[in-house]
């Protein structure tokens, strides 16, 4: 694997919506260490076998291929990304791609605080950790663990180790915590982090999503509204999928309506899975297999043909497709359970949420 390559940055590749190649979410690993309800409900799933998990070195390779169609932004997922082993040597090794500006991890936060530092110092950029509640009894009922505290500590390890630009993602649902809006935005305030709401979204099949638990992004701003007062939307041009406002002391908080209002039109994001299946869509029901042709040692020619190839014929628009649904058949289950145990591929926590 020929890691050489030039400073000049490439056009980036489009769709057939003009869409770029921008960016680009990897997953590690498709296990977690918590059974959030709603992305992995179950305590057992069917597993990736570890022997087709791509290396470190062939996600290196891999992303600088992506490198040369454009992708200039890596996050590195799961399942929970810190449950592989020594990811802080991936992240020092994707941040000598002189191409890739901006290295983040999603991350749940449990195993935060005795990693960060390590992260820090491997050049990681920055920290997306979820949070869905500060109640630790709310907590332990979501997740099925009682590891919130741990979660606490990671995220206030954040900041004192040197990173800035946290953001905490927060899956909004009516029952669940539609009453803690509010305090989960002063405690981002406390901890220099950005609070994003998101719309609880349907993929997958084992979450059981309805659509009368999606607290739309209308109502979490007329709440927002009714407690501090006139909210503006911030100017920005970004293809970031999160919308994001000022609140009149200043602050920010974003809110990423999935559901109710898609953005496929200007969505520059694919994901590789752990085991290197493409995926050009959250909502895809198949990929493009990766590991295959690096593992039988095609050509780097061919493989750059490949991911060229497949993103200009790219039409994938899921998120619009599902939400067009509701004034003809019904969002109904996405997927269903048995098609699941069949392929992980299809679940949430095998492409990088």
């Amino acid at each position: 694997m020929n890691t050489s390559q030039s400073q000049v940055l490439p056009e980036p590749a489009k769709d057939l919506f003009g869409r770029p190649l921008r960016s680009l979410r990897v997953s590690v690993t498709d296990r977690c260490n918590l059974r959030c309800q709603y992305c992995m409900p179950e305590e057992e799933y069917v597993w990736l076998p570890r022997e087709t998990l791509l290396t470190f070195k062939e996600i290196v390779f891999l992303t600088e291929l992506f490198s040369e169609q454009g992708v200039d932004r890596v996050r590195i997922t799961g399942g929970e990304p810190l449950l592989r082993k020594d990811l802080a040597s991936l992240i020092g090794m994707l941040q000598k791609n002189t191409r890739i500006k901006d290295i983040a991890m999603t991350t749940n936060g449990v195993l935060l605080a005795e990693h960060a530092q390590n992260l820090f110092d491997a050049g990681l950029h920055r920290i997306t950790v979820s949070l869905d509640t500060l109640k630790p009894e709310r907590f332990k009922a979501l997740t099925r663990r009682d590891t919130l505290a741990q979660v606490f500590e990671g995220i206030e390890s954040v900041g004192r180790v040197g990173f800035s630009g946290l953001k905490l993602d927060t899956v909004a649902m009516k029952g669940y915590n539609d009453d803690e809006l509010i305090p989960l935005i002063e405690y981002g305030k406390r901890v220099n982090g950005e609070v994003r709401f998101i719309e609880y979204m349907d993929v997958g099949g084992a979450n059981d999503w309805s659509a009368d638990k999606v607290l739309s992004r209308k109502e979490i701003l007329t709440m927002l509204a009714q407690y501090y007062g006139p909210i503006e939307p911030v100017a920005e041009i970004s293809s970031a999928p999160a919308q994001r406002f000022r609140l009149p002391d200043g602050a920010t908080v974003g809110i990423i309506p999935s559901t109710t209002m898609p953005f496929c039109s200007t969505c520059d994001r694919s994901r590789l899975t752990a085991d290197g299946m493409w995926l050009l869509c959250l909502y895809a029901k198949s990929g493009l297999d990766l590991r295959k042709p690096i593992r039988d040692r095609r050509s780097r020619e061919d493989l750059v043909s490949m991911i060229q190839s497949v993103w200009e014929t790219r039409r994938d628009r899921g998120a619009e497709e599902r939400k067009e649904l509701e004034t003809s058949t019904g969002r109904g289950r996405f997927i269903d359970i048995d098609r699941l145990r069949q392929d992980p591929h299809l679940e949430m926590h095998a492409r990088g949420g």
